[in-house]
C-alpha cells in the first residue's frame, strides 16, 4: 500500500496559523495534496486535544492511527525545549509522534509540569532534550521524538544560533533512542549525507505547515503491508518500505544562504567568511544559513551517497510554478484557476509530480507544462532564501543572469564555497 505522509503540521492554536487548520480543514487539504496520512498537529494544546477526541475515530482497533472523512491521521505535535547546555541557552524544536489518544493524555499531563500547554500550539517547555526523552519514553516506548528542521538557524538541533554539533551532545544518554532527523525546507538529504555522523539517522521531510496551502510541500512516501502506526514508524527506523521523500529545492527555503534582509545582503558561505560573517552595510552579524552550517560540519564532499539511504525527489509547490510560468501572483484568480484545473485532471497535487511529461502537456498550457518540465529536470535558477526570506524561483535564464545572488541549480556545488 502506497502511503504519502506529512508528519509535522500546526493547528489553529499555534501562533501565525490559519483558523482553517483543524481536523476538517486538514482533511480537506490532504485530499487536494494527495496525502493519506496527515499529522494532527499540536496535540498538547488542551482545547485542540478536546477537538481531536471529538473529531477523530480510531482507524481500526489497535492500529494507532485515526480517521476523519476517509483520511488517516497520526497524532503529532511540535515542542520547543529551552535549557542551558555548556553555558549557553538552547532552544530546540522537536516533532513528537504518539500511538494513541490515551497515551497523549498521559504525555500532556507529564509535559504540563514543564510549561503552559495552553499558551501556544507549540509550547515552550523548560526541559532539556535528554530529560524530555526520558520523561516521554517512560510513558511508552512507542513514542517517537524527531529533531525538527534540524538545520534552521534558530530553534534546531544543529542551528547556527543555538544548536550543537551532534545528536549525542543534545540528547546525551538518550541519543540512542533518536533514529530520525527532519531535514527542514532549507536542506535536502544530499546536504545531510555530507556528514558521516548522520548516516545512522533516517531523514524525514514534512511541511511544518501553518496553512492548508502549505501542506505537503515536503512529505514522505512509504510502501507498507499494513496502514498502521507501528509499521509506519518501523519503516522510518529501518528504511524498509521507505521509498522516498519529497523535498523543497533547498534554495527555496528561507534560511539556505547567509544574509541580512534589512540591508539586502545575500551571501554564499565563502562570501560571508570573506566578510568575517559581518554585514558590510550595518556591521552587525549576518544570519548564518543552513548551507554555511552544513559546510562547517561536513566531512564529505557534496555528491557522496552513503549506502542504504532513502532516495528523494525535488518538487516546487504547484502554485509557485504556475505563478512563475504565467507571470501572475500566486494568490491571483488566474493562478488558482489553473491550479484547480490540474487538480481536477490528475486528482491531487502529488499525482501531477508523478505524471509523465506528455500527460502534463495534455492537461495544461505550454507555458505551465514547460515550467514543470524544467522544475522536474532541475534546469532552473534561484535567488536563494536567506534570513527569513523564501528563495525566488527563476525560470528565465536571461533573467537569472541579471538577478542579484541568483544561483544556477545545475552549477551550484559546495566545492565552490
Amino acid at each position: 500500500m502506497k502511503v504519502i505522509a506529512d508528519l509535522h503540521v500546526h493547528s489553529k492554536y499555534a501562533r501565525a496559523t490559519s483558523p482553517r487548520n483543524d481536523i476538517p480543514g486538514l482533511c480537506a487539504g490532504a485530499k487536494i495534496k494527495g496525502i493519506n496520512v496527515m499529522a494532527s498537529g499540536d496535540f498538547t494544546h488542551p482545547s485542540y486535544f478536546n477537538e481531536l477526541r471529538r473529531d477523530l475515530a480510531p482507524a481500526e482497533t489497535g492500529t494507532g492511527l485515526y480517521r476523519y472523512d476517509g483520511v488517516h491521521f497520526i497524532l503529532s505535535t511540535e515542542l520547543c525545549v529551552s535549557f542551558e547546555l555548556n553555558g549557553k541557552n538552547r532552544r530546540m524544536h522537536q516533532v513528537v509522534l504518539a500511538p494513541s489518544l490515551e497515551i497523549v493524555a498521559q504525555m500532556n499531563e507529564r509535559l504540563s509540569r514543564f510549561g503552559n500547554l495552553s499558551e501556544d500550539g507549540r509550547p515552550t517547555l523548560s526541559v532539556s532534550c535528554s530529560q524530555l526523552a526520558e520523561e516521554l519514553f517512560s510513558i511508552s516506548k512507542d513514542i517517537v521524538i524527531i529533531p525538527a528542521h534540524a538545520w534552521t538557524p534558530w530553534f534546531s538541533i544543529f542551528g547556527s544560533k543555538a544548536g550543537v554539533d551532534s545528536v549525542e551532545e543534545a540528547f546525551e544518554d538518550q541519543s540512542c533512542n533518536i533514529f530520525a532527523l527532519e531535514t527542514g525546507l532549507s536542506s535536502d538529504p544530499a546536504m545531510n549525507w555530507m556528514l558521516s555522523a548522520l548516516d545512522r539517522y533516517s531523514l524525514v521531510s514534512n511541511s511544518d505547515a501553518h496553512s492548508l496551502e502549505k501542506l505537503g510541500r515536503e512529505a514522505n512516501v512509504f510502501e507498507l503491508d499494513a496502514l498502521a502506526y507501528r509499521p509506519l514508524i518501523d519503516s522510518i527506523r529501518t528504511r524498509k518500505g521507505f521509498q522516498k521523500t519529497y523535498e523543497f529545492y533547498p534554495e527555496e527555503g528561507k534560511y539556505h544562504y547567509d544574509g541580512h534582509r534589512e540591508c539586502g545582503i545575500i551571501f554564499s558561505p565563502s562570501e560571508s567568511k570573506s566578510h568575517n560573517n559581518i554585514c558590510p552595510v550595518c556591521r552587525k552579524k549576518l544570519t548564518i544559513g543552513v548551507l554555511h552550517r552544513v559546510s562547517d560540519l561536513a566531512d564529505r564532499k557534496l555528491g557522496f551517497r552513503p549506502e542504504g539511504v532513502v532516495p528523494f525527489q525535488h518538487i516546487v509547490p504547484l502554485t509557485t510554478v504556475i505563478s512563475k510560468a504565467i507571470r501572475k501572483p500566486e494568490t491571483s484568480v488566474v493562478v488558482l484557476e489553473e491550479y484547480s484545473k490540474l487538480i481536477r485532471y490528475f486528482g491531487n497535487e502529488f499525482a501531477v509530480y508523478e505524471s509523465p511529461e506528455e500527460q502534463v502537456r495534455l492537461a495544461t498550457s505550454k507555458e505551465i507544462a514547460d515550467a514543470l518540465a524544467r522544475v522536474n529536470s532541475g534546469k532552473i535558477s534561484w535567488v536563494p532564501g536567506h534570513d527569513g526570506v523564501f528563495g525566488q524561483l527563476i525560470l528565465d535564464e536571461a533573467k537569472a543572469e541579471t538577478k542579484k545572488g541568483a544561483v544556477d541549480r545545475k552549477q551550484k556545488s559546495l566545492d565552490d564555497f
